[in-house]
């Protein structure tokens, strides 16, 4: 008997089976299209923050709390964005992860981000939460006012950045030359607290809240930069690179989105605040976080824009370095961001209004 053949091309379909699969197929192609255009639509633009972000903060002080704060209290998630906090001490560094692509977010002060645009380095400032100087000069017991400071070691995180600034302009308010005192780069304020109660350095500036311990060992605080008339200065803003924020504009908008949230709960509700520093800082003390806490959050900025007041004090004081450096702000800054966050009503919502 010859065996019967029932291999897919010779068998045949009855004339209505036939077409009912032909309208299932097409169904389901029509569902497939159909996905396929949500996922288009809908989709990408969470995928886009579905990578990884590196977001760099420079130091254990309080001023980076808004770093720490966008990440620990989940906003990074809230709006879509998968990150790592990572620790690259001082500005200098960090520009130098960030133009190296090793972070994506930086956490700069104006002068080291103005020295580095004029360096030829493609970033921006995109937003603050710090405009203003948080740091004291204090120095050892023996040392009671400033003209004791001549023939002394200074202790800074690096050159070029803030802490390098904030002594500039103390030994300018006290007219004494930079040249009559040793300045040092010697690392964190815990690492520049140390070596003054060891005295390996003779003062430093600090803030909290390192600035609160050394006081309660006895230390002298001889100057408050707050006190002064330079005290506007861009302290803790957001650097990206340029060509990173043309590609990935919308990741960086949702990263703003989560910073200026964190900054606003940081700001107005202390316990948030507390955890944050404690987890971060290490710290048990809690009356060193509430001293901490109560330093900073009344100086924070929201919304979260650069000063435009901080930045011409510091051009000004840069350009007399540089006598054909480039004041213009948009050289330095790009508020598009923000100014969209604030036409879509994004401030005001966080706030509550």
């Amino acid at each position: 008997m010859r065996p019967i053949d029932l291999g897919w091309h010779e068998f045949k379909m009855p004339p209505d089976s036939k077409r009912i699969d032909e309208d299932k197929e097409g169904l389901m192609m029509f569902f497939r299209q159909a996905l396929l255009a949500a996922v288009l639509i809908l989709g990408l633009p969470l995928l886009a923050g579905a990578q990884p972000q590196m977001i760099g903060y420079a130091g254990f002080a309080g001023f980076q709390a808004s770093m720490w704060a966008a990440k620990d209290l989940g906003l990074l998630k809230k709006y879509g964005l998968e990150g790592e906090t990572v620790l690259v001490p001082g500005t200098s560094r960090q520009i130098q992860a960030l133009v190296g692509d090793s972070i994506q977010f930086a956490h700069v002060d104006a002068a080291g981000h103005i020295r580095a645009v004029m360096r030829g380095a493609d970033i921006v400032m995109v937003g603050a939460s710090l405009n203003k100087f948080p740091f004291s000069l204090v120095a050892v017991k023996e040392i009671r006012k400033p003209a004791d400071l001549i023939g002394k070691k200074i202790g800074i995180v690096g050159f070029g950045g803030a802490n390098d600034l904030a002594v500039t302009l103390l030994l300018r308010e006290w007219k004494i030359p930079r040249d009559k005192v040793t300045v040092l780069q010697a690392g964190g304020g815990a690492n520049r607290l140390v070596a003054l109660s060891t005295k390996a350095l003779d003062a430093t500036v600090l803030s909290h809240p390192e600035l609160g311990e050394a006081l309660r060992m006895g230390m002298n605080e001889l100057g408050n930069l707050n006190e002064f008339k330079s005290a506007d200065y861009p302290m803790s803003a957001v650097a990206v690179r340029r060509s990173f924020m043309a590609q990935n504009r919308n990741v960086v908008k949702r990263f703003m989105m989560a910073y200026a949230e964190a900054t606003y709960q940081f700001m107005n509700d202390q316990a948030k605040g507390v955890s944050v520093l404690k987890h971060r800082l290490k710290q048990d003390n809690a009356k060193a976080l509430e001293e901490t806490y109560k330093y900073f959050a009344p100086q924070f900025s929201f919304p979260t824009r650069v000063s435009h007041n901080g930045m011409q004090n510091t051009l000004e004081l840069i350009v007399k370095e540089n006598p054909k450096l480039d004041m213009k702000f948009d050289k330095y800054v790009d508020e598009s961001i923000l100014d969209e966050l604030d036409k879509e009503g994004f401030f005001k919502k966080v706030a509550g209004k």
